[in-house]
């Protein structure tokens, strides 16, 4: 009688702390995802501030400027619900304004211009990397989410469901010429 109640209770303990490690474990990812969405902001943010001061620089033809101005003041100013919106808009607007490498050659000839079109390349290479980072982690909280386990116990507690972050972050193609050069 009290060997079984000993194997009754050792069971208990291990599946405690099964099912504690594997809310660490979700509390981990949960943890991992807020500071990649800190990162994919910090991105974003870089790229829309790059693309306003090229865009206020006088290095643009007007149209060019208003275009991208327009584009990376809306990036920056979108409420949450619309952010993914607005930065596909800024994608959009950075490859109609950098489409031809003529552009790109133009802005790097003034004074300044060679350190501003890098910078521009570099926000534009990175906001890919940072949304597959945040991407990624929520894949892997979203897949441990739906076991059954997790589900059962509650064990993600209040945490709200994982989003990822889906918007149009090709590069223009003329920004990724010369960099890749």
């Amino acid at each position: 009688m009290t060997a079984t109640l000993i194997w009754i209770l050792v069971g208990l303990v291990a599946i405690g702390l099964y099912l504690s490690w594997t809310a660490g474990r979700l509390d981990r990812l949960h943890a991992r995802i807020d500071a990649t969405r800190a990162g994919l902001d910090a991105q974003l943010l870089r790229r829309a501030s790059v693309a306003q001061e090229l865009a206020t620089s006088g290095v643009l033809d007007p149209a060019a400027s208003i275009v991208l101005y327009e584009a990376a003041h809306a990036a920056r100013q979108a409420e949450e619900e619309q952010r993914e919106v607005a930065e596909s808009e800024l994608s959009q607007a950075l490859r109609a304004v950098f489409g031809e490498a003529a552009q790109v050659e133009a802005v790097r000839e003034v004074p300044g211009g060679e350190a501003a079109t890098r910078e521009l390349t570099e926000a534009v290479r990175r906001v890919p990397m940072a949304r597959r980072f945040h991407n990624d982690a929520v894949r892997a909280a979203r897949a441990l989410r739906r076991h059954r386990k997790v589900r059962w116990f509650r064990l993600a507690g209040h945490a709200p469901f994982p989003l990822a972050f889906e918007m149009d972050d090709e590069a223009p193609a003329a920004l990724g010429e010369r960099a890749a050069a």
